[in-house]
């Protein structure tokens, strides 16, 4: 039986709930297939700044360092809003992305057909939305330098850089269109090369490495057009390919089409095979011990790993089915409740999830 290390980070808030039922369906995946996953519980953010007074303790990125992947809940508490910059629970994700090399963010936006009434958008225009938005995630205006706060000419200035190297987008480029390869072979690149030199150079790099990936369709876009045109027409996008602030912003408001942001899970690859898996939403402290937060977008998640960093593609495709089995046999979190649905908590979801999988 193979076994696979996993480092479990549940983090704040409810991201203990939400793992907790990630960790049981994937167990079903391993009793169905004969794989043994073995989880190895660190703290990260809030609950590892109260024990070691840092919100990245070095203990967690040695146990993430050495595991086959990273399964993370999510960090933040309101209680820690106080507290200096640099040991807010929200730098451990900085953190963590920068130490695993974690370059690559993969954010789908699906729009299921059993919930296409729950977008705030009409359904006629949703409907069928799978959009996979490519964001790089370790450069751009968030990490580059010089960056600060400081008195010129009398006054307070401050100032973050945009900047990439060469390199950072070639490798950005090359996942994106990988990725457009398994799909329907369509990339649109966003930028604002009208208007930045750091855009123009986007623009040149990903334009010569499309030239390696003859069938993928490319287009560009600028960024104001393009988070325009996730509202107007969602569905003309399949891959997106992004910087670090333009995919921040764009993969938040493609998000919302799906109508809940506990439907949606991620993944954060590196240029080996430790990635990192979590959903896209916070840690909803005001949940918390409630057994009402959706597990479906951490579930998704683990989903991913198992597609990503264990080439189980056919496992993978088990638990997004054994998903769809659970919302089309009528079982809504309250964040997804419909009228004449049946309304179940955080674990029964998860129960009725692992359930499926085991049958299907």
């Amino acid at each position: 039986m193979k076994t696979y290390n996993i480092a479990l980070l549940a983090g704040d808030g409810t991201g203990k709930e939400v793992t907790d039922e990630a960790v049981k369906v994937l167990k079903a995946v391993g009793e169905k297939y004969s794989y043994d996953f073995n989880f190895e519980p660190e703290l990260i953010g809030g609950c590892a700044y109260d024990e070691y007074r840092t919100p990245l303790p070095d203990k967690t990125l040695e146990i993430a360092k050495k595991s086959d992947a990273v399964l993370l809940g999510a960090v933040g508490d309101w209680k820690y809003d106080t507290l200096p910059a640099e040991v807010r629970p929200e730098r451990a994700l900085l953190g963590i992305r920068k130490e695993l090399n974690l370059f690559a963010n993969l954010r789908p936006a699906s729009v299921y057909p059993e919930l296409t009434s729950l977008s705030p958008l009409k359904e006629e225009f949703v409907s069928g939305t799978d959009i996979m938005i490519v964001r790089e995630l370790t450069g751009d205006v968030y990490f580059g330098t010089p960056k600060g706060i400081e008195i010129k000419n009398g006054e307070k200035f401050g100032f973050n850089n945009m900047c990439y190297f060469e390199s950072e987008i070639r490798r950005i480029c090359h996942v994106a269109f990988s990725v457009a390869m398994q799909r329907s072979k369509k990339l649109c690149s966003v930028d604002k090369a009208n208007v930045l030199d750091v855009s123009r150079l986007w623009r040149e790099i990903v334009t010569e490495v499309s030239k390696e990936y003859p069938e993928v369709e490319l287009s560009h876009m600028y960024v104001d057009n393009a988070a325009m045109q996730i509202i107007r027409n969602p569905k003309q996008f399949d891959v997106i390919l992004t910087g670090n602030i333009f995919g921040d912003i764009l993969s938040d408001e493609a998000s919302m089409l799906s109508g809940s942001l506990g439907l949606l899970p991620s993944a954060s690859l590196s240029d080996t095979k430790l990635a990192m898996y979590e959903p896209i939403h916070g840690s909803a402290p005001d949940l918390k011990g409630k057994d009402t937060v959706n597990p479906i977008a951490t579930i998704l998640s683990a989903a991913m790993m198992l597609k990503y960093s264990f080439n189980m593609d056919k496992e993978h495709d088990l638990i997004v089915a054994a998903v769809r089995k659970a919302l089309k046999d009528g079982y809504r979190t309250q964040d997804i409740m419909q009228t004449g649905m049946n309304i179940v908590g955080c674990s029964k979801m998860g129960n009725i999830i692992k359930d499926n999988v085991l049958t299907l």
